[in-house]
């Protein structure tokens, strides 16, 4: 079992989003130090196991487990750190229109093998 895993958050999410290919080191850096602070409220508003998973062309997959994402995404929202943080990061991305937290395209999950091995086997 992955001790980082928070067994009370059950739903997986996925997000998409773009970072400027001019930016990519410096967004990886950022990445690489982000503020205790703000490490301590994503954890706080349900953001488990979150990893963000970054492309040469600024491709930017966003995985986390939560039991709630839309109340996740609000509480976070709601953080006066999560205001400093965005802005801080406003200019890695491509525009969206608005913040990067309020651009990810979240995506649908189509297959999940433990899921998929299970009910084959209950079958068979």
């Amino acid at each position: 079992m992955n001790r980082f895993i928070d067994e009370a958050a059950t739903t997986h999410v996925c997000f998409v989003s773009r970072v400027r290919r001019d930016r990519i080191d410096e967004y990886r850096a950022a990445h690489a130090a982000v503020w205790p602070e703000m490490l301590e409220a994503l954890a706080e508003t349900g953001w488990h196991d979150y990893r963000l998973f970054l492309g040469e062309d600024g491709l930017l997959v966003g995985v986390l487990r939560t039991d709630d994402y839309e109340r996740a995404q609000r509480d976070m929202a709601a953080r006066e750190v999560n205001e400093r943080w965005q802005a801080a990061m406003g200019d890695f991305f491509e525009p969206s229109g608005g913040r990067p937290d309020e651009g990810f395209v979240r995506l649908e999950e189509v297959f999940h093998l433990e899921a998929q091995l299970e009910a084959a086997r209950r079958e068979g």
